[in-house]
């Protein structure tokens, strides 16, 4: 719960901080003349690198290094309303912005009911601690990558946003409605696959140092709870199908400027880019850790797709292919 007091306490009053020193620098008096009189990408600037700063400090007086994972959920939000509010309330923007709070609420949702604003940090911060070795060479990996370079993603992905607010359209064209129907469809897909996900991993917990077939495990696949990792549902098509909703999501927005701006391709497409290439690293690294706990994880990524959903292939379930403790490790 301290976390969570911190974390609303601390974050709004860096962004003020932040909005009252760039006022100052700038001349123009005060926050309120600030935010309505500097351009809205100046503003969601000064409010990124406030953040940036916060969670950076937050992370080493604490030493936990998840506060910008505390973000991802709130912060987007925000600054698809400076773009709406600063655009008059467009209408394409305005319905961006609704669609990119809804995606946030499920986000904060999911987050705060596994513990991510009360508990501790990621666990693979952790790891990664370790990997690092050197105390000094983290702190730089946590200023540059966990706060700088993440909470820039946040301006990067929601750039197609700005874009639509810097070019109002007026109305709503057809490639528009039709992203941001898919926009809701990819909303339920990452809802129940996080359901799903959130599901198994009470079943599994309940079932540590019980034997998995007297838990109650209602529609739970007992073989998953013993090998430890999910396989049915959602999961028989793909390994991280929240990550595909997430990646589904932020590809929408960006079509759906693309869409009412009447062009094939546009600047803003850089941040979803970048987001892609994260999740794909952020997959290697999260299953190069499961790897190492669940031998027969390795059989699972020969049979199932990685994020984008596809039918199971058929594997042969050999020694090799299931792999084991020492070679899951290696």
């Amino acid at each position: 719960m301290k976390r969570l007091i911190l974390f609303i306490v601390a974050m709004p009053i860096a962004c003020f901080a932040g909005l009252w020193i760039a006022a100052g620098a700038t001349g123009v008096g005060s926050v309120a003349a600030f935010a309505r009189q500097m351009p809205p990408l100046s503003v969601v600037a000064v409010l990124a690198a406030s953040i940036t700063v916060a969670s950076f400090v937050l992370g080493v007086v604490t030493g936990d290094y998840s506060w910008v994972d505390r973000s991802w959920s709130t912060v987007p939000p925000v600054f698809a309303w400076v773009y709406a509010v600063r655009s008059g309330f467009d209408p394409a923007v305005t319905v961006a912005a609704l669609l990119i709070t809804a995606w946030g609420i499920r986000l904060t949702f999911n987050f705060a009911r596994r513990g991510g604003y009360t508990s501790i940090e990621d666990y693979r911060w952790a790891i990664l601690r370790d990997r690092i070795g050197s105390p000094a060479l983290w702190h730089v990996f946590h200023l540059l990558f966990i706060c700088a370079y993440q909470v820039f993603l946040f301006v990067a992905f929601t750039l197609p946003v700005h874009a639509l607010a810097a070019s109002p359209t007026g109305g709503f064209t057809t490639p528009f409605v039709v992203f941001a129907t898919i926009f809701l469809l990819a909303l339920v897909w990452e809802t129940i696959a996080d359901e799903q996900q959130w599901r198994f991993q009470n079943a599994k917990n309940a079932a540590r140092g019980k034997p998995a077939v007297s838990v109650p495990v209602d529609g739970i696949s007992r073989e998953d709870i013993t090998r430890g990792f999910r396989t049915t549902g959602l999961f028989r098509y793909s390994r991280h199908p929240n990550y595909f909703g997430e990646l589904m999501v932020w590809w929408c927005v960006y079509f759906m400027a693309v869409g009412a701006l009447d062009t094939i391709m546009h600047p803003s497409g850089v941040g979803v880019v970048l987001l892609t290439l994260l999740f794909i690293g952020s997959t290697r690294f999260t299953e190069s850790i499961t790897l190492s706990r669940y031998p027969e994880y390795r059989y699972y990524c020969v049979t199932t797709s990685a994020i984008i959903p596809w039918p199971p292939r058929a594997a042969d379930r050999d020694p090799e292919m299931a792999g084991s403790g020492a070679a899951a490790s290696g």
